[in-house]
This record gives C-alpha cells, structure tokens and sequence, in this order.
C-alpha cells in the first residue's frame, strides 16, 4: 500500500502525526506539506513537536486568494502525485489544501479518502464549507468522526465508501494532553494558574476581514473579568494594526505569538473557558472538558452545542461580555467521536479497499458509544 497524505495547516498536523505512524507500519507513505502554513510558528513546530515524518514534498505555496492559492497546490501537487504514482491519496479537514489533493487525486483516478469528511455547519459562504462539501463527493471513502456527519452525507446521497470511524483529534489529545502536562512550561512562563484565566483565539476571515466584529470581539475580552491569553495569528495581527485595534487589544489582552502544539494544548486545558472562532479548537476544548464560547452564529461540530459544553454567540460584543462572566454547568459529557483509535481504523479500512481488486461499497453505521 502506497499512501500520499497531503497537509497544510496546523489541525491537519496533529490529524497527520496519528495516521502517518500507523500508516507507515503497514505501508509507504508519502507526505506532502503544500505550505499554506508556512511560518515556523503553525509549522514547523508542529511537525517537530509531534514527530511527524519529514515531508517528502514541500510545494511553498502561501497565503493568496483562495482561487489562485488552490490553483497553485494544483499545478505542484499533480506532478508530484504522477512521479510517486501512490495507490491513493490521503486528504484531512476542510482546507484549500484538502480541496486541491481532492481535485488531482479524482482527475487522476486515483482513491480519494477523505478523512474528518460529512462535516456540515450549514453555512455555504464559508470557504471551508465549499471544500467539505466538493472534498467528500469526490472521495472513493469518506471516513466520519460521527454519526451526526454520517446523517449529513446520506442527506446529499453519499453512501458508498462511508465509514464511521471516530475523530482521530480525540486520539491525538489523549497523546497530548499528557505530554503537555509533563512538559509545557507555558503557564509558568505568562504567569497564571489553571483555571485563572480566558483562552481565546481569531482566525477565521469572517471575523479578522471585518473591522466591526473584529472591535467587537476585542471589545468583548477586554471586558473579561478573568486576564485573558490571546494567541494571535499573523493574519489577526495584520488586521488588528490596519483597523487601528491593536493598541487597546495589547492594553487590555495577553497578546502572544501563536504556541506550538503542546503548549497550546496546555493553555487550553487550563482554561477557565476559551473564546474562538475555530472549529478545531471547539472540538479541543470539549475533549479536554474546557466550556467554550464560539464567535460565530454556527458549527460543525454540533454535538459539542448539543451537550451544553460548546455556546454559540457570535461576534456580538454584548454576548461576549454577558457570556464571559455567566457560569454554567454543561449537563453531559459524552463521547460522541468515539474511543480514540480512529486512526487505527482508517488505516485498517484503507489498506482493506486497496487489496480488494474491486473493492465493494460499503456504509459502516455501527454506534461509536
């Protein structure tokens, strides 16, 4: 079994460093990092940290239009993928980068498996929203974190090839968790003890390229009777300085470089809450038993809002206020992204379809309880 796994930001980093060990135990594997996170803060630490495999292939594509940028990991990818000639490619998230190997892979007629896939946040102006979508209904097997995600490929009569197989961010916390605990130093560093303080994170365009719901937003932690530790991504701190934010954002907020894996699973875990506008880190935060307020009117990972761990309150200056001081006791913990051996089952499915000639279609429903 011969394997290229593509990757390109930060989650499909930590989804990659769980597969790729199992992966390479039973096959070859090619990784390909395409670059579009390419600073060595939501790169390179990652792959260091979590003892990922040296890519193979680094395309160096960066930040762009979204057109031209998948457009770019098109053109590098499709030569790379033909001199390797692998059995099939492995894609992860919701990424121009997911949706480029998703592209090359089914023009080349290649299996396409499409790991994370049937996530829905019902909103088709998000850019991630669009390669989910395009990503699973090219994919030979789209492998689901839950049954919620199953429900949402039936709807749109995805049925061949889909397996529910848990979420492998699950196995990778259960991983990092532990590790970060033995080995971060993270909190000593800026000064606070767990439980002490806000976690909050802004990446997403709809937030950062908006100059209203970014003030309202920094508005809203400002007013956090907690201290509140903000890791800041490049881009959030281009716009910051362009709308002429970043002065009461550094007054009133613990602005710092974006972590590496390990220390930013530390800071979440210890979290009074986290504020963010990621699906990544909702999911995190509910894996870790951190309550979390999302920064927009939708998610993904529904069942996070469901059980009373996850509220979903928009860029809303008011809510943020409101939100920040109210507690509330999550009414369930449950384990709807299974038992944290999805990676496990990946492998072992995708090895299966490769050595079958002509390999039957299937739907796996079993409950992941």
């Amino acid at each position: 079994m011969r394997v290229c796994s593509i990757v390109g930001a930060r989650p499909q980093f930590v989804k990659a460093a769980i597969v790729s060990r199992k992966l390479r135990d039973v096959g070859e594997e090619v990784l390909v990092h395409t670059g579009q996170h390419y600073d060595e803060e939501l790169s390179d630490v990652f792959f260091e940290e979590l003892d990922i495999p040296e890519p193979e292939y680094n395309l160096g594509v960066e930040s762009d239009t979204h057109g031209r940028q998948t457009a770019a990991m098109i053109d590098r990818l499709e030569p790379i993928v033909e001199a390797e000639d692998p059995d099939a490619l492995l894609l992860y998230g919701d990424t121009n980068s997911t949706l480029a190997g998703a592209i090359v892979g089914s023009k080349r007629d290649l299996v396409v498996a499409h790991v994370e896939a049937g996530l829905r946040s019902d909103n088709r102006s998000m850019p991630e929203e669009i390669n989910r979508i395009l990503t699973d209904h090219a994919a030979d097997l789209c492998f689901a974190p839950s049954e919620e995600a199953m429900v949402n490929l039936a709807s749109e009569g995805v049925t061949d090839g889909v397996y529910c197989t848990g979420d492998v961010m699950y196995d990778a916390i259960l991983e990092a968790r532990d590790r970060s605990q033995r080995q971060s130093t993270i909190l000593d560093e800026l000064g606070v003890e767990p439980g002490e303080y806000v976690l909050a994170t802004v990446h997403r365009a709809s937030n950062t390229d908006d100059r209203s719901n970014l003030a309202a937003i920094v508005d809203g932690l400002a007013d956090a009777p907690r201290p509140v530790i903000f890791p800041a991504h490049p881009r959030t701190v281009e716009c910051l300085r362009e709308y002429g934010l970043w002065d009461r954002a550094t007054e009133h907020l613990e602005v710092i470089d974006p972590q590496g894996y390990l220390d930013f699973v530390r800071l979440l875990d210890g979290a009074e809450r986290v504020a963010t506008d990621s699906g990544g880190v909702q999911k995190e935060a509910f894996f870790l038993g951190t309550r979390c307020l999302t920064l927009r009117a939708e998610t993904e990972w529904v069942e996070t809002v469901e059980c009373g761990w996850n509220r979903l309150i928009g860029p809303n200056r008011s809510r943020i206020r409101e939100e920040l001081r109210e507690n509330w006791t999550p009414e369930s913990n449950p384990h709807p992204y299974g038992d944290g051996t999805a990676g496990r089952r990946i492998v072992q499915l995708l090895e299966d379809h490769l050595q079958t000639d002509e390999a039957t279609p299937a739907v796996e429903t079993a409950s992941l309880d």
